[in-house]
């Protein structure tokens, strides 16, 4: 039987691991917030960097705990690529067993090398999956949640529609279950509640944050942009992934005719220089949702706000 989620929240909601996107700045307001700040450590490089933002994020948080105790503060959680071609992995476990994030996610490969490292300080494993193979695969490496990357996801995204995913997966899984792909307000997040996740991935809803590490250009586009302006496609890393055709097309890459998918690697020890995916930026289908660039603390009582009238809207209008 699934345990009571053991970290108290201001609502049920990570600010979504996302790539070049999520740091310390970001992870902090999301705690602090009162939700869940994550984020992927192939975005901190080399790896003296990641040292470097996870002290300052444990440090931070401690503060912030310890200055206002009554204040509910979310748990952070590391991001971890766990593909085959990810060499630096063992360096990033090591940071792990050191900083001990309560929640640890994995992706783009098994959870399995991060099982014993995180649950031996008592942390929880998620795995990050995108179909129900996967979801089947990494529950019985004996994860505590799944973090379902449903259709509409930003960066690298699945193809199940979340009311199909949700139920699925909870059919084999008595776990902790994330559901991702397109929420990116109040309502939203009552509905996949509603559904039966017990926890909400939301990236692009934070990407004009002033927070997020995005360049101000990447901030307004999300504004300008919606829906139609994205496309799916596995040409940028190897791995099917939404980006912004704006944004491809401001780097020279046509939208109706991208390239070959080029092989898959995700080595963080690698730097940033004259990669393919450095200066094209990925969106979900949250788009349309952000309208100016705010704080993390806006954007969460505006959250707030809207799960509060779709709670009270339900209450008032759906047939017992």
């Amino acid at each position: 039987m699934k345990k009571p989620f053991p970290f108290p929240l201001r609502l049920p909601v990570f600010a979504a691991p996302m790539f070049l996107i999520s740091g310390p700045e970001l992870v902090i307001a999301a705690c602090k917030a009162g939700i869940i700040g994550a984020f992927p450590t192939p975005n901190a490089r080399p790896i003296e960097v990641l040292d470097e933002w996870m002290e300052r994020i444990t440090r931070g948080l401690a503060d912030a705990r310890r200055e206002q105790p009554d204040r509910i503060i979310g748990p952070w959680a590391a991001n971890l690529v766990t593909h085959s071609t990810n060499a630096r992995l063992p360096e990033d476990l090591r940071r792990i067993e050191k900083y001990k994030p309560p929640i640890v996610i994995t992706a783009l490969g098994s959870p399995k090398p991060a099982l014993e490292v995180v649950h031996s300080y008592g942390g929880l494993v998620f795995a990050d999956v995108i179909n129900l193979k996967l979801a089947r695969k990494a529950a019985d490496a004996g994860v505590d949640g799944l973090a379902c990357v449903a259709a509409g996801a930003g960066g690298h995204t699945g193809s199940l529609s979340p009311f199909s995913f949700v139920p699925a997966v909870r059919e084999f899984f008595d776990g902790y279950i994330i559901i991702g792909g397109g929420i990116a307000d109040g309502s939203a997040v009552f509905a996949a509640r509603a559904l039966g996740a017990d926890l909400i991935y939301m990236g692009t809803r934070f990407i004009p944050s002033v927070e997020s590490q995005a360049v101000p250009a990447y901030k307004q586009m999300i504004i300008d942009c919606d829906a139609d302006d994205l496309i799916v496609s596995a040409a940028i890393t190897g791995s099917k992934a939404s980006w912004l055709k704006p944004s491809l097309a401001a780097n020279g890459l046509d939208p109706d005719n991208l390239p070959e998918a080029p092989r898959r690697d995700y080595n963080s020890n690698t730097g940033f220089k004259d990669k393919r995916w450095l200066d094209v930026w990925a969106a979900g289908q949250g788009l349309g949702a952000s309208r100016n660039i705010e704080s993390v603390a806006e954007i969460v009582d505006q959250l707030e706000r809207g799960y509060r009238q779709a709670r009270d809207l339900a209450a008032r209008t759906l047939i017992a």
